[in-house]
This record gives C-alpha cells, structure tokens and sequence, in this order.
C-alpha cells in the first residue's frame, strides 16, 4: 500500500513539473508608476522571464503615470523598450483614455507600442483568458 501511494505522489509531483514547464505561459503586468525603479524592474522582469521562457507570452498594460516608460524622450528605458518590442511574444499596451487625459498622442510613443481603448479592460481580459497577473510597484 506505502508503494502505491508513493508511486501515485511521484506521478502526481512529475505531472505538475511537466505542466510547470510548459510552453503556455502568459503574463499580463500592470504598470501605472513613472518610478524609475519600477521602470527598471519591469525591463529586468520581461528579460529574466525571456531568458528562462521563450515562448511565454508578455504584455505590459500602461496607464496613469505609467505612460512615461513608452514616450519617446521621457524614458530613461526607452533603447530597452525599443529592443523588447522587437521580440513577437512582448507587447507594450497604452490605454486610450489615459492618453487623452495627459493630451499624449500616437506620434510621442515609441514606435511599436499599442493603444487600447481602456488599460483596465484589457488587463481584465487577459485575466478572463487564462493570463497571469502582475501589478508592478515596490
């Protein structure tokens, strides 16, 4: 009896692994803070999380004061958000609304990043299908 409880964990803890690794890794981070600490730790975060996964799917949600990451000449990351949008599986997304709130238009944001109608429904709807959360702040 011990030998086929110990062998149903093992199976149970090898299946977990094996899911753990797998390739549908998605990740939706919401950044609404012009700190340039948690500027720089959201570029560390995508380039750790590109090093160690490939294949996983990124998307940074902006709004707020978050704005200024993707605005060309406000940035100190602006080359490294520039080199991460060149990667198919890393999206930068600027909500609409606050753009028209802080007068920001297409031409100031560095070029690659998305508008969304409203940052807020679309980190919603990532969650709806199935994406992980990460609100970024220290």
């Amino acid at each position: 009896m011990k030998k086929h409880i110990s062998l149903t964990a093992i199976l149970m803890l090898v299946t977990f692994l094996v899911q753990a690794q797998a390739p549908n890794y998605k990740v939706v981070f919401d950044m609404t803070s012009r700190d340039s600490v948690n500027q720089q730790s959201l570029i560390r975060e995508l380039g750790l999380i590109r090093e160690s996964n490939p294949t996983a799917k990124l998307e940074v949600v902006l709004y707020g004061q978050g704005l200024d990451l993707v605005i060309k000449g406000r940035s100190s990351q602006e080359p490294n958000v520039a080199r991460l949008l060149t990667d198919k599986d890393i999206s930068f997304k600027v909500c609409a609304i606050a753009m028209k709130r802080t007068n920001i238009v297409k031409d100031q944001l560095i070029p690659g990043v998305d508008i969304v109608p409203d940052g807020i429904y679309e980190i919603i709807s990532k969650q709806q299908e199935g994406w992980g959360y990460i609100k970024v702040a220290h």
